[in-house]
């Protein structure tokens, strides 16, 4: 009965009840309610209906017989997720996506794994339906436009839903999802302290996954996962530098768009087989951004041949899902086996990429892309994505 009383625990705590609360309920003492929960005694069968009622979840779940439960949530959660994975940039099955996590947490309510799923669906119908909006500061920074994202019911539903799970979640994987983006959320809100203080909790560098991944191993696969962490880090080193180049107008944009090629040459200089695995859909996204510099500083030629890097990259990703789990050939990543999703959609990236154009959000984005859409290069660009 220490597992009941685990349970009990658990599934109050989940729903931020006290033991007063819970007693009440139940009609019994907050005593009781302790020596349950600490394993000492165990409530009367009678009562075992009534406290799983009052949890919402089922006999056999209370006392921790769900194996087959376990399986179902477990599937539901990993179509959610491949749903939320579909809506990569452009709304797709957005409704159907957040109405599943829904219907799923009806069917089992509470429960920590579809909750995360639909806190993560509404994170996403946020950006898919809406955008991340940015406006220009006093000092001439690009900031958040907290007051319209504010109005975004999607994030402020997400961002009650993440802070009623992070004081029970306890897995790893998924706790660490939760807290990035919620902290994103954060930001995009203007609730600036309150993403300090999850990152002041948060492990440093050398504390992340990828780099404690390294201390599980050793020969052979240690190799292996120092290379996946160089390989994240190189991708996070250009995420950086996109954030600090839309964020800092007074960069100009012909110096912008030299960064930007430096940030895909970094992965030139690592993976020096030109075997870019996953990462190009990455640097994709990083040559549209290019693009939309150069037309800034009116390299009108080289802003095209952006465009038509990025659809070489973008065609490369689109192959990947086709090939099975690919190995590196560059000698710093041989070692490591790169995943790929399911069931490929050949094409389907880099058709989406005029209307993904330039992937982030870039001031006055709209009107450069009016812009270069008068130009017959645009048109033609646009049909080579389609072929």
């Amino acid at each position: 009965m220490i597992q009941l009383g685990e349970k009990i625990r658990t599934f109050r705590r989940r729903d931020g009840r006290t033991q007063e609360a819970l007693a009440s309920e139940l009609g019994v003492t907050p005593q009781a309610i302790s020596r349950w929960e600490k394993g000492l005694c165990c409530p009367d069968m009678s009562m075992i209906p009534s406290i799983a009622n009052v949890f919402g979840v089922s006999i056999d779940e209370l006392f921790g017989y769900d194996n087959e439960r376990s399986k179902k949530v477990d599937a539901l959660y990993e179509r959610i997720r491949e749903m939320i994975r579909a809506n990569d940039g452009v709304d797709t099955c957005m409704d159907d996506c957040v109405a599943l996590a829904r219907e799923s947490l009806i069917e089992f309510p509470g429960n920590e794994k579809l909750t995360l799923a639909l806190a993560s669906a509404l994170y996403t119908a946020g950006y898919v339906r809406r955008g991340e909006r940015h406006t220009c500061g006093p000092d001439g920074f690009a900031v958040y436009d907290t007051a319209r994202h504010r109005t975004y019911p999607e994030w402020q539903e997400a961002v009650k839903l993440y802070e009623k799970l992070l004081p029970t979640l306890t897995d790893g994987k998924l706790r660490r999802q939760a807290v990035i983006e919620l902290s994103q959320l954060y930001k995009n809100l203007g609730e600036g302290a309150r993403a300090l203080a999850l990152a002041e909790n948060a492990p440093g560098l050398y504390g992340s996954a990828p780099f404690l991944r390294i201390n599980a191993f050793d020969g052979r696969d240690a190799v292996a996962a120092c290379g996946e962490a160089l390989l994240e880090t190189v991708r996070t080193s250009g995420e950086l530098m996109v954030q600090i180049l839309l964020n800092d107008q007074a960069i100009p944009p012909r110096a912008a768009a030299d960064l930007l090629q430096n940030g895909a040459d970094l992965f030139r200089l690592v993976c020096t087989e030109g075997d870019y695995g996953l990462n190009h859909g990455f640097l994709a996204c990083l040559h549209l951004l290019r693009s939309y510099y150069l037309w800034r500083s009116e390299a009108r030629d080289e802003a095209f041949a952006a465009l038509d890097m990025a659809l070489a990259h973008a065609r490369s990703a689109d192959r990947l899902p086709l090939q099975g789990d690919s190995p590196y050939t560059s000698p710093l990543f041989r070692h490591v086996r790169t995943p790929v999703p399911d069931e490929p959609k050949e094409g389907a990236f880099r058709s989406e990429l005029p209307e993904l154009w330039p992937w982030w959000d870039a001031p006055e984005r709209d009107e450069i892309k009016a812009q270069m859409g008068r130009d017959p290069r645009w048109a033609a660009w646009v049909n080579r994505t389609q072929a």
